[in-house]
């Protein structure tokens, strides 16, 4: 059957939107580059078509307690400038220590689930996310799991975001010598205007094992 060039016409905007619905085109991932290993870190790139802003509420943040804010400014590699245009990936899990699924997901979030969610830093560097408190798995202790997108393309994983009056919370994870973007992630809590605030900085390249 010969395809007529108006029907062409018609489908190929479908396919573009099919390829750039899960893949970013911001910074495109075969041009990107991994620092190290990780296996997940490409999920950083699937926030699809969506604008991205240094504030973002991940899924079901509404529907659970206790509600937490997490905020911070990241600072280029020496620590005082910040860093603009950084996207900064988070996941977690719900509150029976399950990455929850909805049935229909494609890339990492089969794995991640989709309480997740990406933020982008503006000229002063910083960044806010709110969310609900995850709960824990096995023996780990509750977390949410970060990976940095700088905007020259290099990718990385971070050590995880945990609660300093998490009983499960090992001392090794406490007091990290090198922790990976300057700050162990261990978060102290405050209550402010209704919801439970931290605070973690985080430092590009610092600490990070081939950061160049």
């Amino acid at each position: 059957m010969k395809i007529q060039p108006y029907f062409l016409l018609l489908i190929l905007p479908i396919f573009a939107f099919t390829n750039n619905y899960l893949y970013s085109q911001d910074i495109k991932q075969s041009e990107a580059q991994l620092v190290g290993q990780c296996e997940g870190c490409e999920a950083v790139f699937e926030y699809g078509n969506r604008t991205l802003t240094p504030e973002d509420t991940l899924p079901e943040f509404e529907n659970h307690t206790p509600q937490i804010k997490i905020t911070g400014t990241i600072y280029e590699s020496n620590g005082k400038t910040p860093a603009e245009d950084v996207i900064l990936y988070i996941y977690h899990t719900n509150k029976e220590g399950v990455y929850p699924k909805t049935g229909n997901e494609k890339g990492w979030a089969k794995r991640h689930g989709y309480i997740r969610g990406w933020v982008k830093t503006g000229a002063d560097g910083r960044y806010t996310f709110y969310t609900f408190k995850p709960g824990s798995y096995s023996s780990n202790p509750a977390h949410i799991h970060p990976i940095i997108l700088e905007p020259n393309g290099r990718y990385y994983w971070l050590g995880s975001y945990f609660f300093e009056d998490d009983p499960l919370l090992k001392g090794k994870q406490r007091n990290q010598k090198s922790p990976r973007g300057g700050h162990s992630g261990v978060l102290t809590l405050t209550k402010m205007n209704g919801l439970w605030v931290g605070k973690r900085d985080i430092i590009l390249g610092k600490n990070i094992p081939g950061y160049e």
